[in-house]
This record gives C-alpha cells, structure tokens and sequence, in this order.
C-alpha cells in the first residue's frame, strides 16, 4: 500500500477497508460516514493495483457517485479513469448501447423520458380507440406510474389494481392491452423508458450468459451504495455482475428502508447474507452527526421494529438539550409556535438554511407556508410545490372565483379545461356566451350548442356549479367542489390522487376561519403572491421545508418535526400494507437522525374550526419514554378556542402521551378547554 489510509479512519470504517473482499454487507447508520467508507474502500482498492475498469460503483443519484469519485481522486493526487461509476440507470446505459443488438435494438437507440413516455401512452390509448368519455379514465401519467409500479414492484396488475387503484380494477382488461400496444410501440421506434434500462440489462444478463461471464469476469469488484433501496431487478444485476468473482460490497441502512412505494424492496438488504452465503457483516454505528439526546430517541424508537438488524448510534457530538416537546392548541398555533421559534434561532446566528421542517405529507406545511409569508421569512420547498402552486389547489380556487365573480375569464378557462370534451377553443366560444351572465344561477340556465362529448363534459360542469349557488362559505364550497365530479377527475388524473384529496381538505379546513368569499380570495391571492416576490432574490438562506421522503440523506443544525398527530402520522394507508407500520417507524426514524443540535416534535392538539376534532400525538411519540423530552408549555391564544353557551356535551381528552385528562366541553359543535395550560 501506497498510502497510508488507516489513520484517517476510525476502527469500524477501517475494518470494511482492509477486509472488504468476499461478499461484504456493511449496515451503516445514519450520521456514520458511509460515503468517507466507500470512498476509501475504492481508493484502496485502486491503491493496491487493482485497474479502475475492474470496479463497478453503483449509487442512486449522479451527485453521490460524482461525489465519491471526486472524493477518490483527491485521495489519489488522480483521475481513476476507466472505473465505472454511477446510477444504476447510466451504466445500464452504457452496457447497453455496447449490447443493445442482441435484445434488437440499435446502439443508438432513444431513451423515452417522462413526458415521451405520456405522450407515447397517450397514443396507444387513442389508436385501441378507447372511450375516456363514459368515465374518467386514467390519465398517462397515472397509467405510467401504474404500469412502473407493476415492473418494479415484482407484482400482478390485479394485485396492484387491487391494493392501490381499486376504483380501476374493472378496466383490468384495457389497461393490458394498452400495456402490450405500448411494449411493441417503443420496440418500433427503436426506444426504451427508464424502466426498460434495467429490466432489459437484467434479460441480457440472464438469457446471454457469454455476455454475463465477460462482464463479471470484467467487474472484480462491485460496490453499491443505499442497498436498503434497490428494488428485485437491481437487486438480480448486482448478483448477475459480480458471479464470476464475488467481491461485491453492498453499503445500506435497513432502519432508513422509505422507498417501497417506488417499488424498493427491504428484503434485499434483511436476506443479504442468504443470497450471498459466506458474508462478512459490518456496523458503522458511530455517529458524527447528532447529539447524544437526539441519538436516545432514534435509538429507542426504531428498537420497536422486529424486521430489522438491530444497532445502537452512539455519538461523537457532546450534550446538548433534550429534543423538545411541543403540544399546540392547533395548526394555526403550531405554525406560529415554529415562526416564532425560527425568527429566535435566526437572531442567535444559525443560519436560515441550517433550519429545515419536515412533515410526513405535504398538506401538514399550509398553515405553516402562511405564517413564515406573513413573516416575511424565506422558505424553500421541497418535495413538491409550494401549496397554492400545485395544480389541484389551483382548480378548486378557479370555481370559488368563478362563484365569486362569473365573469372571470382566466378561472373559466381552467375549469372549462377539466371537463370532459372540451379543448381550449370549445372553451372558448362556451366563454363568449357565459360571461354575458350576472350570476351562476344564469350560467347554469344557459344552453350552448356544442358536440355531443363537450355537451357532456358541460353538463357535469353546470351540475357542480349549481351546487355552489346557495352556498357562501369558503369551506363548504371547497367541499362541495371536492365531493363533485370533481373527485373522479383527480382519481383519474393522478396517481397520488389521495394525497391531493387530503390537500383539498386540509385547504378546507383552513378556510373555515375566513370571513366571507372575497376576503379569503384576496388573502389567497396576495399572500401567494407577496411569497412569490419574497423569495426572489433572497439568495440561498432559506429555511427548508420538506417532506421526511426528500430529507433522506441531508442534515441541518435544527429541525422540526411537524403534525405528529395520530392519523397523520403514521400513515392510515401505509399502515394497511404488509410491514407498513414498520416502514412508518423507519420514516420518523430518518426525520429524527436528520438534525444535528436541536430537535422539535411538535402537534396540534385539535383540528378542525367550525367542527372540532380533539387530537392524540402520534403513537411515535407515545411509544417514547417522556424524560428523552424537554416539554414546552404554550398558552393558548385567545382566539384558540370559541365558546358558546348553547347545548353543551362531555367529550374525552388525552395528554401528549395518551393518558386521559379532565372533560372538555364542546359546545354547539365547538370544543374548548377549561384549562388549556393542562394540555399544553
């Protein structure tokens, strides 16, 4: 050896290192530095003679691959030219542009990206002359994400149908045909989507095996980071690539397993050593990351997992403050509570960008966006769009527009172009004649002479808006569009269709605080707005708001963990699947090891405005021993609760950790606590 790598090293990322031959599982926990043990591995590998072009290094983003081969270099004082590194997206790629003839296919074949692949499924569909106009039918996009699912997943079209899209089990039929049009459509144009990449590596690899011995004769040495989230075809490459030799080194995390709605599969990393008989095992379990106090309630919390191996982080870090436990009167006082606290830490030197909230779904943020807008605080969201940006919320204010004034041209539109049958210049001449009227009581009178499938899609339109007529709250409209056809177009549309619908009602709930239809409207509009203005030009310090799925992987100086509230998290949905409830603990697990100084869980203790809904902490922090927290007592606002003096009933109240407290009342359908300092 060249160099000497042991001293920059501590004892367990040096043992991998040296004794790295052979099947090797190494179970790296978060915050150990499984991306500095990698690194070294190769540069030792390297450093001992071995040619770059006989290791293969598989990661799951081209950021962490150009992270570790950078980081080899450096090590190095040179370029590792001729290793193979990358997703394992690109080197089938590569593979495959060297042996695409033999599955027929050019070497220059096209690879489909996501909207090639709507658009092509969008053409099948119209060439089997199927009818989306007797019933919603699944949008491309929707059909791609199902049809993904099915080959990645390993599963039947009927299971998954069953399991997850039952409202389309009885198009079973049609959607096979359109499967098998769209398989023989890419073959024709000579193109494979990015599932095709590993699923045709994986048959050639399987029906060539001169070709599969020249590469694993070629690949000495295999190494694959974030195991914990291959998937059955990556999980077969790997075993395929490395038969001739061995040597494949495979680095994961079983307890941050959160992928398996892509398909991933935990079984991969929990039956590593069955696949691979003669397996060397290897902890990484010192943290360089957390406190030893955030590190007690990740250690203690993801013990209650029995599919697991099982490892205790202990950290480098000293002590510092217990994680803080936060009850809230409500989601309004849980946004302001964290405002507030942000503002704190901000004034005290922590950077803006050194804060992140994370939450399980992405309508637990509303409130939240709110607040640090009427803040002026920047935010920078991740995990999908901002609230009042993604294209559900956008539909369901166009008709509260159109209900607020008819003559809206920009909201009619957008509605006109959710119905079924019309296009934009149908749209357009339905426009010139319903602007004309004063009310929607005279839209829904009109009759247009129109096609028979835009008369359709008309007709639908015209009921829900009748609906909306005699109604003027905010919050009840909003459901009224929600319990429309509406509905059945986001079912339809989207493949997270419930996941919107849980935003359409989160956004409802928030509207029972308004205090009429224009107000809220303008609220909505400036607020969105002035967000928009504030976070141009605020450079890159911005708090980070975050879904726990997008967190994987990244750490901050503060964190927040936010609505850990029985029903929300963990997930109702996940907990109905095989090992969901584990996969939920797994979630939480990831949120906790993401903050490295200071920890908050904070809940609302009731949702709800109008109609109240008292509310227990997630069983997450139930299952939790109470002295791992700090608890941080805040008194409700004054506007936390109303109270009326009319038909009073008794209902039952639970502490933050599930014991029973004194009566609440609730009173004409709105609870109020006699005492808000005992539950806060």
């Amino acid at each position: 050896m060249n160099h000497s790598f042991e001293s920059q090293l501590n004892p367990e990322q040096w043992e991998v290192v040296r004794q790295g031959d052979g099947p090797v599982l190494v179970l790296a926990g978060a915050g150990s530095g499984k991306t500095r043990t990698i690194t070294y591995r190769v540069a030792s590998l390297l450093d001992q003679g071995v040619l770059p072009q006989q290791i293969l290094l598989l990661t799951f983003t081209n950021k962490a691959s150009k992270e570790m081969l950078g980081r080899v270099k450096a090590l190095l004082n040179q370029e590792p030219v001729g290793l193979w590194g990358g997703t394992f997206h690109s080197v089938a790629n590569r593979l495959l542009r060297m042996y695409a003839r033999e599955l027929g296919y050019t070497p220059s074949f096209t690879i489909l990206d996501q909207e090639d692949t709507h658009a092509l499924i969008k053409s099948c569909i119209k060439e089997l002359r199927v009818d989306t106009s007797a019933r919603r039918f699944p949008s491309p996009s929707k059909l791609a994400g199902l049809l993904s699912f099915v080959r990645n997943s390993n599963r039947s079209l009927v299971d998954v149908l069953e399991e997850r899209y039952a409202n389309f089990v009885e198009l079973r039929s049609i959607i096979e045909r359109i499967a098998e049009t769209y398989v023989q459509h890419k073959k024709q144009a000579d193109a494979m989507d990015f599932d095709d990449l590993l699923f045709n590596l994986r048959q050639l690899l399987s029906d060539f095996p001169l070709i599969r011995g020249r590469l694993s004769e070629q690949f000495r040495y295999i190494l694959v980071d974030e195991y914990q989230d291959t998937n059955s075809v990556q999980a077969d490459i790997v075993r395929f690539l490395s038969e001739m030799h061995g040597n494949v080194l495979v680095v994961g995390d079983d307890a941050q397993s959160i992928y398996s709605f892509r398909g991933a599969q935990i079984k991969n990393i929990l039956q590593f050593s069955q696949t691979y008989p003669g397996t060397k095992t290897f902890r990484l379990t010192t943290n360089y990351r957390s406190t030893p106090e955030i590190l007690q309630i990740a250690n203690c919390s993801i013990e209650k997992n029995a599919e697991q191996f099982k490892k205790v982080l202990l950290a480098v870090r000293g002590s510092e403050a217990k994680p803080f436990l936060v009850p809230l009167s409500n989601s309004a006082q849980e946004a302001e509570f964290i405002a507030k606290k942000i503002g704190e830490i901000r004034t005290k030197g922590t950077a803006f960008s050194n804060i992140a909230v994370l939450f399980r779904a992405a309508f637990h943020s509303q409130a939240l966006e709110f607040e640090l807008m009427k803040r002026d605080i920047p935010y920078e969201y991740r995990g999908g769009l901002k609230f009042f940006e993604r294209a559900h919320v956008k539909d369901v204010i166009s008709f509260l527009r159109l209900k607020a004034n008819p003559k809206d041209e920009a909201a009619w539109l957008r509605v006109l172009g959710l119905q079924t049958g019309i296009g934009l210049s149908t749209a357009q001449r339905v426009l010139s004649q319903v602007q004309r009227a004063n009310d929607l009581s005279a839209v829904c009178e009109a009759s247009i002479s129109l096609s028979k499938r835009a008369r359709d899609g008309w007709t639908v339109l015209q009921s829900t808006l009748r609906k909306l007529i005699n109604e003027s709250r905010p919050s009840e409209l909003i459901r009224l569009v929600i319990a429309s056809e509406y509905r059945t177009y986001v079912e339809a549309e989207y493949p997270d269709f419930m996941d919107r619908l849980e935003d359409l009602e989160q956004f409802a709930l928030f509207a029972e605080q308004a205090k009429d239809l224009t107000t809220f409207l303008d609220e909505v509009s400036l607020t969105d707005e002035y967000g928009k203005v504030r976070q141009e030009g605020t450079g890159e310090d911005k708090v980070v708001l975050s879904t726990i799925h997008q967190s994987k992987g990244l750490e901050w100086d503060t964190v927040f963990v936010i609505h850990l509230v029985d029903g929300k998290f963990p997930n109702p949905r996940a907990l109905e699947e095989n090992g969901g409830l584990e996969e939920e603990r797994r979630l939480f697990y990831v949120a906790t090891t993401r903050a490295r100084k200071q920890l908050f869980f904070t809940y609302p203790l009731v949702s709800g405005y109008e109609s109240l809904l008292i509310q227990q902490p997630s069983l997450f922090l139930q299952e939790l021993p109470r002295e791992l927290f700090e608890q941080i007592k805040v008194k409700a606002s004054s506007s936390a609760f109303a109270m009326h003096a009319d038909e009073i009933e008794r209902i039952i109240v639970f502490d933050e950790l599930g014991e029973e407290l004194k009566p609440v009342r609730a009173v004409n359908g709105m609870s109020f606590l006699r005492n808000i300092d005992e539950l806060s």
